[in-house]
């Protein structure tokens, strides 16, 4: 009796098991956990410091466009060359100049040395370094896990993610105000010994190439592969229902004021209920691994934060918006574990490097437009619409391409094929 609970609670929380089993997956985790983290201090310190120079939220606003453009245009060159050379080293090539920006970001700030100019280009080129690491990083985890793993190592994956973007700005806001920015920098250029750590000792991690395979690899061809491949496919396309249907955080801040009479605060509490939702998704993932039709999970899923992104639209009662939000947010983590999983398992490792950086252009693209959409709509008819109307086209959506594309919905994981 005594040992039922302990065994529940396996069942429930998120399964460390990959973290047990390979300490090449335990150190490369470890490291992007604690990058990460600085990675969102130093995001939010830029703001800070671009804001105090210029004083122009528009100013501010260019640091997201600065990011943006290059990680989706350097996405898919990004993953061709995941898919040519050693990866091991790649990252690590890839981390050092990321580190190397922060520890500039941080001489500048020491030196008095402020220019927005300056600054823009930092983000531009740790977007450029992050396109590059990105998908060498995530294809490497189907090398260092057996298949069975993956989903728990994407659950785990998410909450780094989640964690990093909960703290990050929350310790970044804390470290400017106490020590000024370039603590904040010099901070995160540390953190970033964590990962150079853990890349520099994984074994070489070269890619499986065919015999009559081409020296240098194409992102044509990984282009050519997807189209031969409806279930990775569908992945890329239920991504894309949730994010641009049914993605209107550009509109919170309005229904902040609107809705809830609230202000700067209410928003916050909004975004927040997301992203803590996110993360309880990743904490309470232990059952994930247990699931064999992925896909199905996966049009679920996407139908559910459809589902609760239209309910939250009706409610005009903040603590039920939040809850309501917090849903949705688990949703999109069941989703994007599974879709990772699909995308690892189902693909050759020659093609994974390719895969991934398309999986970084979605991703990265994706709630953009999707805010943009919701802005929009709710401009033009109301912001009822933006979020009810979204997620009723997102559940429709969903729906439509699951009869579409049948083998999806019977995708089973103990015999995947893309």
């Amino acid at each position: 009796m005594a040992d039922r609970p302990a065994r529940r609670r396996v069942r429930i929380l998120a399964d460390i098991t990959p973290l047990r089993t390979s300490a090449d997956y335990r150190r490369l985790w470890i490291g992007n956990t604690v990058s990460w983290t600085g990675q969102a201090m130093t995001a939010l310190a830029i703001s800070l410091q671009v804001y105090e120079i210029t004083g122009s939220s528009f100013s501010v606003g260019l640091v997201g466009l600065f990011s943006l453009v290059p990680l989706v245009a350097f996405g898919l060159y990004g993953g061709a060359i995941a898919d040519t050379v050693d990866r091991r080293k790649l990252g690590l090539y890839a981390s050092a100049g990321m580190c190397a920006l922060s520890f500039a970001l941080a001489a500048a700030a020491l030196a008095g040395w402020h220019r927005v100019w300056f600054l823009y280009a930092i983000v531009a080129l740790q977007a450029l370094c992050q396109a590059i690491v990105s998908p060498a990083r995530t294809s490497m985890i189907p090398r260092l896990l057996p298949p069975e793993q993956l989903p728990a190592a994407n659950a785990l994956g998410s909450m780094t993610t989640t964690s990093g973007l909960m703290a990050g700005p929350m310790l970044g806001g804390l470290v400017v105000g106490l020590w000024g920015f370039q603590a904040a920098y010099l901070i995160d250029a540390v953190t970033f010994t964590a990962a150079l750590y853990a890349m520099w000792r994984l074994p070489s991690m070269k890619p499986d190439r065919s015999a009559d395979s081409r020296k240098r690899a194409s992102v044509l061809d990984g282009l050519r592969f997807l189209a031969t491949r409806p279930n990775i496919r569908m992945t890329f396309f239920t991504d894309l229902c949730a994010m641009v249907l049914a993605h209107p955080r550009a509109v919170l801040p309005a229904v902040a004021v609107v809705w809830f009479h609230g202000d700067a605060r209410t928003t916050g509490l909004l975004v927040g209920a997301l992203a803590v939702g996110a993360l309880l998704g990743g904490v309470f993932s232990g059952w994930l691994g247990r699931v064999h039709r992925h896909g199905l999970a996966i049009v679920i899923a996407v139908a559910a934060w459809g589902g609760f992104i239209a309910v939250f639209g009706l409610t005009r009662q903040l603590w039920l918006g939040m809850i309501l939000l917090a849903l949705a947010g688990a949703c999109d983590t069941v989703s994007m574990v599974f879709r990772s999983t699909m995308l690892q398992a189902a693909t050759p490792d020659e093609m994974r490097g390719r895969l991934q950086g398309v999986f970084i252009v979605v991703v990265a693209g994706g709630p953009r437009l999707g805010d943009f959409l919701a802005g929009s709509v709710a401009d033009l008819t109301s912001p009822t619409v933006a979020f009810t109307g979204g997620g009723l086209a997102c559940m429709a959506a969903v729906g439509l391409l699951a009869l579409r594309w049948r083998r999806f919905v019977r995708y089973d994981a103990r015999a995947p094929e893309a």
